[in-house]
């Protein structure tokens, strides 16, 4: 159920289509928006403006106040941060901000760390990447800074299947979905958590870590760098390397199990 406090603007806007009542939870809730965007661009490049985020946030927001029901007893602020994220981030695509490059240097990465971690069932060291990649160590640092903000959002948007577009899931997607009544979708959001859960559960534990702090416990890269006495740029690869990880073992089960 709604807060007391903001009980009766949910209400007029709900039963009456009181637009005022629509403004005034813009109002309340807008914090949101900000604590989402200014977050999410402590990982971005210099030419993503914050207004912008700010901006694609905002219909993340009017969209959550939209759809939300608020007799349903979920927290809006749960329902609505996902939101806003989610149209953040369909911003963010939309702009194409990253070269293709970078991209393509991503998922060469991606499918080294996929196809040395079957091949050695546990993670592959940073040495044995690099010699994979024909790479000195300085080099192999280089690259992991250079894909670094392609992978700051894996989590929270979506994990790819090497097929196509239409192959994907928005990670959001494979949480429980209270309003899911068919067995069968239930059995595999399920499946899906189980799958993110365990690839997590066998990163090494740094990386495990920092996944932990950034994504569960909200921290930034420097709060987390700060918590573990590493620097920043330090912090930013492993997080890298944890989602190349990540990425190519989902991949992997994905494909095996669906």
């Amino acid at each position: 159920m709604a807060e007391p406090k903001i009980k009766q603007p949910w209400l007029r806007y709900k039963q009456q289509g009181d637009i005022s009542a629509r403004d005034d939870l813009i109002t309340q809730y807008v914090y949101l928006v900000r604590q989402v965007a200014g977050r999410l661009s402590m990982g971005l490049s210099s030419q993503v403006e914050l207004d912008d985020l700010i901006g694609n946030g905002v219909l993340g927001l009017l969209d959550a106040i939209e759809k939300f029901d608020p007799t349903r007893g979920v927290k809006f602020e749960t329902y609505a941060v996902t939101r806003i994220r989610g149209a953040i981030l369909d911003g963010l695509r939309a702009m194409d901000w990253v070269p293709q490059s970078v991209r393509q240097k991503s998922r060469v990465l991606e499918k080294t760390y996929q196809k040395l971690e079957q091949e050695l069932a546990r993670p592959a060291s940073d040495q044995e990447v690099a010699q994979a990649l024909g790479l000195n160590d300085l080099e192999f640092d280089r690259l992991l800074m250079e894909v670094s903000h392609t992978s700051l959002f894996y989590l929270e948007d979506m994990w790819l299947g090497e097929s196509s577009d239409d192959d994907s899931l928005r990670i959001i997607d494979t949480l429980e979905d209270p309003t899911i009544e068919e067995p069968t979708a239930r059995l595999e959001h399920e499946e899906l958590k189980n799958l993110l859960a365990e690839a997590i559960d066998k990163l090494p534990d740094r990386e495990r870590l920092v996944i932990s702090l950034y994504y569960y416990e909200a921290l930034t890269l420097k709060e987390i760098g700060a918590v573990l006495g590493l620097s920043e740029s330090r912090i930013s690869q492993l997080h890298t390397k944890a989602i190349l990880r990540l990425r190519g073992r989902l991949s992997r089960q994905k494909k095996r199990i669906f």
